[in-house]
């Protein structure tokens, strides 16, 4: 006898706490997927009776749901539930309340379902991974893990320079009001779901698939992507990617402006954004930093640089980015050989095509490690970003070229934010063997890496390095130094050019910023020569982009033998601190303020002045701003009061911007413990 349902009541508050997914909201039913959630059905008569009473049900997700598809599912009442497929049990006494206990399976694709109970019963709810059930591929077996790399909604993205990393706070709110809804609208604007809706949603289960759509969706270099790159210093029709705090305003600025792309971003604004989505939909994710990055457009594993007579590179498409970031997903690969489980690496930056679209990866760390580069997907090209190698040719003015020789290598201090910390995790290891070890030449046999197994260290007769003093701070003048050793038997004679000149973080140089040309110089053997170098606030100031990075180079010229030596180090000019002060005991749902400082560091004034603050869980999901009425001289503070209310307890980012004409977008944060 079927069950005669008059009402039910979807027990949102409980469900969700219980799935880990009450930070969305408690208004509607999500859940993740393997683990059971209760619903409590009232009959309009008859009680139910254990053997007596049936039950269909039929869970449904996408356009055209399907069994073939595994996009449909129809099942009745079992003694128990059974967590390895869909099931539904009864768990209370007979009468006429039934508590009914539902489990999807643990590899039912995400999305929103419908689920029709009997002739008359049909409630609707949101499906996710479930990093917390064993028998979901993103599984992840380590509670203080799954709070960072699921349930956080903020964090440390590490830019500046291998020598200076500097941690850039950020936003990722993606519990935040309406975000989950945006996150399953990008996977339904996808081209393979607008072409095969019911294939596309079947794709859905697995979580190799779901990356690789984000890889693809975050930029929009082929499809309705979120947003569109630009590496130039002119952001007409948008903002600089400087100027964003963190996720939310993207994705909603995305989806009011009918999935137009939002205006602009570069690697690490598209990687947290992916990091959002991920987390968002239940898959442990995080941003990493590879610094000193490659790019390699022909997959030989080797940069061919050109520098000209004073050093200065000759613009070509393969790079060594300052630093590049991508992203991790936690999932088993059973698509591959058993041991390439856990961190994958993907990279929603448009750079190269895969399979025709720009995206990249799913590709297993452990894949990178051992120079595994026929597995999927990518691993050239991320095998590259870390392990490339360059070399550097000098054209000279009458058009004949010489190799130069250069230390530089890539895939330096690859960094993501510690589990439970602020800070900087190296995780360098997981990407390649010790330099020089035995694994590493195994790993480049494997990966046929010519150029690195060739390369024996020779020790050379002459030695260039740069060394930076400690104090390089925006609006300061400083030396820099070129130190040449002459560790040969001979005197040797040299020219030594050294300068330097503005860079953004992709690579390309702007104006110099100071520049010497020794025609001279003399060594004894064994001795060594300290050449500074000035670096003048009135040269460099109105030259630095964004980035605040300068590319220092030393050239070399030993003119007995006519070799050249290269030195090159990119360096961080250091921004003022942002003082934040919290005024009033933090506690949810009570108003308080943040007293926000910066002193102008520059022998100029700062005008048009602005602070911006956002934080998830603290700004109600806005970015408050407060400008200020004056211009700021140098050595005067900068000073504004910002009013927000916490809505959550806990311990949260609260991340703040200050803007100026001078001194554009200077990051800080003050992690905040909000009182019940």
């Amino acid at each position: 006898v079927s069950l005669d349902i008059d009402r039910w009541n979807l027990e949102c508050e409980f469900n969700n706490r219980d799935h880990r997914t009450d930070l969305n909201g408690v208004d509607r039913l999500i859940v993740r997927r393997g683990q059971p959630f209760t619903v409590s059905l009232y009959l309009r008569s008859g009680l139910y009776q254990p053997g007596v009473n049936a039950l269909d049900c039929i869970a449904e997700t996408g356009p055209q749901p399907s069994e073939q598809y595994g996009t449909r599912a129809s099942f009745g009442l079992s003694a128990n539930i059974d967590t390895s497929r869909w099931s539904a049990a009864v768990t209370s006494p007979p009468g006429n309340m039934v508590a009914l206990s539902i489990c999807s399976a643990p590899d039912a694709p995400i999305g929103r379902y419908t689920l029709t109970l009997g002739q008359s019963a049909r409630i609707e709810f949101i499906l996710l991974f479930n990093p917390w059930c064993p028998g979901d591929a993103v599984y992840m077996d380590n509670e203080q893990s799954l709070a960072e790399y699921v349930l956080s909604q903020d964090g440390i993205i590490f830019r500046g320079s291998y020598k200076y990393p500097i941690p850039t706070p950020w936003n990722f709110g993606q519990f935040e009001n309406g975000i989950l809804d945006i996150c399953l609208r990008i996977l339904d604007m996808n081209p393979k779901c607008l072409k095969n809706p019911g294939k596309d949603c079947s794709g859905r289960r697995n979580p190799i698939y779901v990356s690789r759509v984000l890889s693809a969706m975050v930029n929009c270099n082929d499809d309705k992507g979120v947003l569109l790159g630009r590496w130039t210093d002119d952001y007409d029709g948008g903002v600089s990617p400087m100027f964003w705090r963190g996720s939310v305003e993207i994705l909603r600025n995305w989806e009011t402006q009918a999935c137009q792309p939002v205006r602009y971003g570069q690697c690490w604004v598209f990687a947290a954004v992916a990091c959002s989505v991920s987390r968002a939909l239940g898959i442990p994710c995080r941003v990493v930093t590879n610094y000193l990055s490659a790019h390699d457009t022909n997959s030989n594993l080797t940069i061919e640089r050109y520098i000209d007579e004073n050093g200065d590179l000759i613009k070509s498409r393969e790079m060594i980015w300052n630093y590049h970031c991508w992203v991790e997903s936690w999932m088993t690969r059973p698509d591959l050989k058993p041991d390439f489980n856990g961190w994958q690496a993907s990279d929603p930056t448009p750079q190269e095509k895969s399979e025709g679209v720009y995206c990249c990866g799913p590709i297993p760390l452990r894949a990178i490690k051992e120079g595994e580069l026929i597995f999927k997907y990518d691993a050239p090209f991320v095998f590259a970003e870390v392990n490339a190698d360059i070399i550097t040719f000098m054209k000279k003015k009458d058009g004949s070229t010489s190799t130069v020789t250069n230390n530089t290598i890539v895939g330096q201090k690859i960094s993501t934010k510690s589990v439970g910390s602020d800070a900087r995790e190296d995780i360098t290891h997981l990407y390649k063997f010790p330099e020089g070890s035995d694994e590493e030449r195994e790993a480049f046999k494997r990966a046929n890496h010519q150029n690195k197994l060739l390369k024996q260290q020779q020790n050379q007769g002459l030695h260039l390095t740069i060394k930076v003093t400690a104090d390089m701070r925006k609006g300061c003048d400083f030396d820099v130094f070129a130190v040449v050793t002459n560790n040969t038997q001979s005197e040797k004679k040299c020219r030594l050019v050294f300068g330097s000149c503005a860079l953004s973080y992709n690579g390309f140089m702007g104006a110099n910023c100071g520049f010497k040309d020794l025609l001279n110089v003399e060594l004894q053997p064994g001795g060594e020569r300290r050449v500074p170098l000035r670096l003048n606030y009135s040269k460099y100031g109105d030259n630095l982009t964004e980035d605040n990075l300068i590319r220092l180079a030393a050239l070399l010229l030993d003119y007995s033998t006519g070799e050249a030596t290269l030195a090159v180090r990119n360096i961080v000019l250091e921004n003022p601190e942002i003082k934040i002060r919290i005024l009033g005991e933090p506690k949810e749902n009570r108003k308080l303020a943040a007293e926000l400082t910066l002193k102008n560091p520059l022998p100029e004034p700062l005008e048009n002045c602005c602070f911006s603050i956002e934080g998830a869980n603290l700004t109600g999901g806005h970015v408050i701003s407060e400008r200020l009425g004056s211009s700021v001289g140098p050595g005067e503070d900068a000073k504004v009061k910002v009013y927000f209310t916490p809505t959550h307890s806990g311990l949260r980012k609260l991340v703040v911007d200050f803007d100026s004409t001078k001194l554009c977008h200077v990051k800080g944060y003050r992690n905040v413990i909000i009182g019940k």
